[in-house]
This record gives C-alpha cells, sequence and structure tokens, in this order.
C-alpha cells in the first residue's frame, strides 16, 4: 500500500496522547515513513493498545509499541525491563532508533512491517516467501509464524505477513480512532 500521509489526520490518533502522535509525526518525516504505516504497525503488535509495557503472549520475552526482542533491545542500549518501564513517548526515541537504519526505504506498509518481523524482505516483491513449512534450516520460523499462512499452502508470503497490520491501517482510520486537526 502506497503512502496515505496527510499531516492533518492520523488513524488510532485517538488513542494516543498528543505528544505520542505529535512524536510520531516527526518520526515519519524525519524517516520519510508514512507516520500511518507506524501507527497501523504499533496497533497491530500492542493488540490496539499502545500500551508500551505489553508482553508478548507467545512468551517470546518481546515487549512493547513494536515488540521489542531482549537482544533488539540490547542491541539499542537498553533492556525490555526498561522499555517496558518507559511512557509511550519515551518508548517512541528507541521505536525511532530501531527504524533509523532503514530511513528512505519504507515506502509501503508491508517494508515497514518487514523492518520490525524480517528485514531482510524489506523492498522485495510482495509474494516474496518469508517462511516456508519445508525449510529444513529454519524449521521453527515457520511454526512460530504459521497463523500467518492465511491460504495454508506452507508458505508465508510478505503479503500475508502484512494483511494484519494492513487491517490495522483500514480501521485505525475509522471516525472512533482517526484524529483530525479539524475536529
Amino acid at each position: 500500500m502506497a503512502s496515505i500521509f496527510d499531516p492533518d489526520r492520523l488513524c488510532w490518533g485517538t488513542k494516543v496522547s498528543p505528544a505520542f502522535r505529535s512524536y510520531v509525526q516527526g518520526m515519519g518525516e524525519r524517516l520519510a515513513i508514512d507516520p500511518n504505516f507506524l501507527m497501523a504497525c504499533m496497533a497491530f503488535e500492542s493488540g490496539r493498545t499502545f500500551d508500551p509495557a505489553i508482553k508478548n503472549g507467545a512468551g517470546s520475552g518481546a515487549v512493547g509499541l513494536i515488540q521489542f526482542m531482549p537482544s533488539t533491545a540490547a542491541a539499542l542500549g537498553t533492556s525490555t525491563a526498561a522499555l517496558a518501564a518507559m511512557s509511550g513517548p519515551q518508548q517512541l526515541v528507541f521505536v525511532e532508533k530501531y527504524f533509523r537504519p532503514n530511513k528512505g526505504r519504507l515506502r509501503t506498509l508491508s517494508d515497514v512491517y518487514m523492518a520490525i518481523l524480517w528485514p531482510g524482505a524489506i523492498g522485495k516483491p510482495e509474494e516474496f516467501v518469508l517462511f516456508d513449512r519445508a525449510d529444513a534450516q529454519r524449521p521453527k520460523l515457520y511454526i512460530q509464524n504459521a497463523g500467518l499462512d492465511f491460504n495454508r499452502d506452507g508458505k508465508i508470503t510478505k503479503r500475508e505477513a502484512a494483511d494484519r497490520p494492513s487491517r490495522m491501517l483500514a480501521m485505525g482510520f475509522r471516525p472512533e480512532y482517526v484524529w483530525s486537526r479539524s475536529a
């Protein structure tokens, strides 16, 4: 999905504070990412709560707005415990730090989501296979993500993986969730 950025509207904007909205919009400008794509991915990863302390339900140890894994948090100079103790705007500093290496490369919602889920797929076609049930070298990756295999063909494509964030984007533009400067 191509950029739909409008500085006067933000999906899911009514679910977050003015400081959070402002930071996400600024981050979008600084990193050349549509802030609506960031909000849709954070809505998906946080179960629509935008809670910086939310933990991964599958027990992976991931936490927060984009579900930082412990190793990712350490690479960013922090820990999942520290991230969970932060406010949303404070954690957004680390979200921006995480996305910064891909500045200018994340032009679609699926690429923004790939930066979170599988960075090697950024820029790849939508039919690029991320996880394959027949992959003998990485069998757990398919199993851990099997819920994303919507057509049950044993392969999870970039398009399939980005389906839920895409739904979050559409939902985030419902009148009760979209923030508008004119409202």
